[in-house]
C-alpha cells in the first residue's frame, strides 16, 4: 500500500492505494469490491483502458502518461462500461467514486505512487 502524491504541488492525495501487478490482480481490479473507499485504489501500469464489466461499484479514473502527467480524468464511471480509453495514457489510476471531487487533480500535474511495499 502505498501514497498517491501529487508531484507538482506536493500534496497526498490518498494513502491505501497500490499498483495493480501480475495478469490476475490486473485483470480483477477492484471488480470483487462491494465497496471501494474515495481515497483507496489501484494504479495500472502499461494501460490506456479499463472496463468496469462485473464491477458493482462506480470508479473515478485518471489516465496518465509515461511520466506519470494527468492526461485527463472521468468522474464516477458505473459498472458494465467495456471499456473507457485514453488516446497516449501509459497508465491508470482507478479511486473509489468521489475521489475527484474530494481531491484537487488538473490535467498535466504529475502523479506518483510512493509505494509502501
Amino acid at each position: 500500500m502505498g501514497q498517491l502524491r501529487n508531484r507538482s504541488n506536493g500534496s497526498v492525495l490518498a494513502g491505501r492505494v497500490r499498483f495493480a501487478r501480475g495478469w490476475g490482480e490486473r485483470y480483477v481490479g477492484l471488480l470483487t469490491r462491494a465497496a471501494v473507499a474515495a481515497d483507496e485504489g489501484l494504479w495500472f501500469e502499461r494501460a490506456h483502458a479499463v472496463h468496469t464489466l462485473g464491477m458493482r461499484v462506480a470508479v473515478d479514473l485518471i489516465f496518465v502518461d509515461a511520466e506519470g502527467r494527468v492526461l485527463r480524468t472521468d468522474a464516477g464511471v458505473r459498472p458494465g462500461r467495456l471499456s473507457v480509453a485514453c488516446a497516449g495514457a501509459k497508465g491508470v489510476v482507478e479511486m473509489g467514486s468521489g475521489f475527484l471531487a474530494a481531491a484537487r487533480v488538473d490535467v498535466g500535474d504529475v502523479l506518483v505512487l510512493e509505494d509502501g511495499s
